[in-house]
Protein backbone atom coordinates (compact mmCIF):
# COMPACT_ATOMS: atom_id res chain seq x y z
CA UNK A 1 0.00 0.00 0.00
CA UNK A 2 1.06 3.65 -0.57
CA UNK A 3 2.46 5.85 2.23
CA UNK A 4 0.99 8.91 2.29
CA UNK A 5 3.63 11.67 1.98
CA UNK A 6 2.47 15.68 3.52
CA UNK A 7 3.34 18.64 1.81
CA UNK A 8 6.37 20.47 2.99
CA UNK A 9 5.00 23.58 2.88
CA UNK A 10 1.19 23.35 3.80
CA UNK A 11 1.00 20.32 5.90
CA UNK A 12 -1.87 18.52 3.80
CA UNK A 13 -1.76 15.28 2.85
CA UNK A 14 -0.88 14.08 -0.68
CA UNK A 15 -3.36 11.55 -2.08
CA UNK A 16 -1.43 8.44 -4.40
CA UNK A 17 -0.59 9.27 -7.92
CA UNK A 18 -0.65 13.49 -7.37
CA UNK A 19 1.68 16.32 -6.16
CA UNK A 20 5.23 16.98 -7.28
CA UNK A 21 8.55 15.31 -5.51
CA UNK A 22 11.81 18.06 -5.34
CA UNK A 23 15.35 16.72 -4.66
CA UNK A 24 17.38 19.82 -3.68
CA UNK A 25 21.46 19.66 -4.37
CA UNK A 26 21.97 18.56 -0.72
CA UNK A 27 19.88 15.39 -1.13
CA UNK A 28 16.90 16.35 0.74
CA UNK A 29 13.56 15.47 -0.83
CA UNK A 30 10.77 18.17 -0.22
CA UNK A 31 7.05 17.12 -1.39
CA UNK A 32 4.79 19.50 -2.37
CA UNK A 33 0.56 19.21 -2.93
CA UNK A 34 0.78 21.70 -5.64
CA UNK A 35 2.45 24.38 -7.85
CA UNK A 36 1.43 27.50 -5.49
CA UNK A 37 2.84 25.40 -2.76
CA UNK A 38 6.22 24.67 -4.62
CA UNK A 39 6.79 28.53 -5.87
CA UNK A 40 5.80 29.77 -2.47
CA UNK A 41 8.44 27.60 -0.73
CA UNK A 42 11.25 27.61 -3.33
CA UNK A 43 10.98 30.65 -5.14
CA UNK A 44 9.26 33.45 -2.46
CA UNK A 45 11.15 31.33 -0.11
CA UNK A 46 7.77 32.17 2.37
CA UNK A 47 7.68 30.85 5.94
CA UNK A 48 4.84 28.49 6.28
CA UNK A 49 3.99 29.56 9.57
CA UNK A 50 3.76 32.78 8.06
CA UNK A 51 1.55 32.11 5.18
CA UNK A 52 -2.25 32.32 6.52
CA UNK A 53 -3.33 29.98 4.16
CA UNK A 54 -1.09 27.08 5.51
CA UNK A 55 -2.25 24.12 8.42
CA UNK A 56 1.13 25.32 9.59
CA UNK A 57 0.13 29.20 10.08
CA UNK A 58 -3.54 28.18 11.24
CA UNK A 59 -2.16 25.70 13.96
CA UNK A 60 0.05 28.26 14.98
CA UNK A 61 -2.97 30.60 15.43
CA UNK A 62 -4.95 28.30 17.80
CA UNK A 63 -2.83 28.30 20.14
Amino acid sequence: MAETKTCSFTGKPIPPGTGMMYVKKTGQVLYFISSKAKKNFLKLNRVPARTRWTDTARKKREK
